[in-house]
């Protein structure tokens, strides 16, 4: 059986490729230190609770295990946080990576599945973004990643690993069968905050920025079901097991939503409409980000097959409706929290 060691597999996008790793066969072990992931998430594997930074805790799980592949999420990923405290995200993103690379030297294992980012292009200079072009992030976060993609090429001139770093755009919605959902502290992804606000009118939903060059003045963005996230991840594990080098996909779906248009198709998905207000621009973000995933499917076989806009939205509101329930406070308490 072959055998994946996933780093952050608690969080939100690695649960999510853990299930479809253990849905295809693999033998699934999670090494994440819960400071941003939880528990109850962790259902396809062990957990191997510490952190990335920790080299002699990794290397022994290396050791012990033996994966055939390490996929890599662990990091944090709130851009207004990487502005405000860019050192957070250059010690953990950077130099956690840096650790884990050099545990996985240090034991002999040659394959990494890096789960990076769109916001390493900053602002785009073409729309759709395609994987030639240029990088220049505009906030930490974004820097934090495409020092991790430096790094991974020059591992692989230097030390023979074999790489793919998979470059999201914006991951939303919950698994089609309700075991796991999206749950961050602070929550600040668009569509889990419209959603509670169709269901507490009193936390509206703030539109950040509604001056932007758009048609409708709102961001535009590219929104991608967690699910086929997750196809992608496997199918590209699946590649690294016979191919080697450093390699790099974007996955989105080629289609932007604005931010108005995402709070209308709550409305219709909701069957009620978010109550919003209006908001600044958030710094370090860019009017419109819309991915080419052409690479992707003539590479790895992969295209978005349920990020349908409603179908993201109606995934997520079943799991909010699932795992949410009202407490006196009069604050929303997710079901099995830590």
């Amino acid at each position: 059986m072959k055998t994946v060691l996933v780093t952050g597999g608690a969080g939100y996008v690695g649960s999510h490729c853990c299930k479809a790793f253990a849905e295809a066969g693999w033998r699934v072990v999670v090494l994440d230190n819960l400071s941003r992931g939880w528990r109850e998430a962790v259902r396809w594997g062990p957990l191997i609770e510490c952190d990335i930074r920790d080299g002699a805790t990794v290397r022994a799980a290396l050791a012990t295990h033996r994966p055939d592949l390490v996929a890599h999420f662990a990091a944090f990923a709130y851009v207004g946080e990487s502005v405000a405290n860019p050192a957070l995200y250059y010690a953990n993103n950077s130099a956690g990576t840096l650790s884990l690379l050099e545990a996985m030297r240090a034991e002999g294992c040659q394959r990494l599945l890096f789960s990076s980012t769109c916001a390493s292009y900053g602002i785009p200079q073409y729309l759709p973004i395609d994987e030639r072009h240029g990088q220049a992030p505009i906030n930490a976060y974004g820097w934090s990643k495409f020092i991790v993609e430096r790094m991974l090429e020059d591992y692989g001139r230097a030390y023979g690993l074999s790489s793919v770093s998979l470059r999201y755009f914006n991951a939303a919605g919950c698994d089609p069968d309700g075991e796991i959902g999206e749950r961050h502290e602070p929550e600040t992804h668009a569509i889990p905050l419209a959603i509670e606000a169709t269901r507490r009118p009193d936390r509206p939903f703030t539109v950040l920025g509604t001056d932007f060059p758009t048609p409708d003045g709102s961001a535009i963005r590219d929104y991608v079901h967690v699910f086929d996230l997750s196809r992608a991840h496997l199918l590209a594990g699946e590649m690294l097991l016979t191919q080697g080098g450093t390699h790099h996909f974007n996955l989105g779906t080629g289609v932007g939503t604005s931010v108005f248009e995402l709070i209308a198709a709550i409305t219709r998905v909701a069957g009620q409409s978010p109550a919003i207000r209006h908001g600044p621009r958030r710094e370090g973000d860019p009017a419109v980000l819309v991915a080419s995933f052409a690479k992707a499917e003539r590479e790895l076989g992969w295209r978005p097959l349920q990020s349908d806009i409603d179908l993201i939205i109606d995934t997520a509101l079943r799991w909010y409706d699932r795992s949410t329930v009202v407490s006196a406070d009069p604050r929303p308490v997710a079901i099995g929290r830590r």
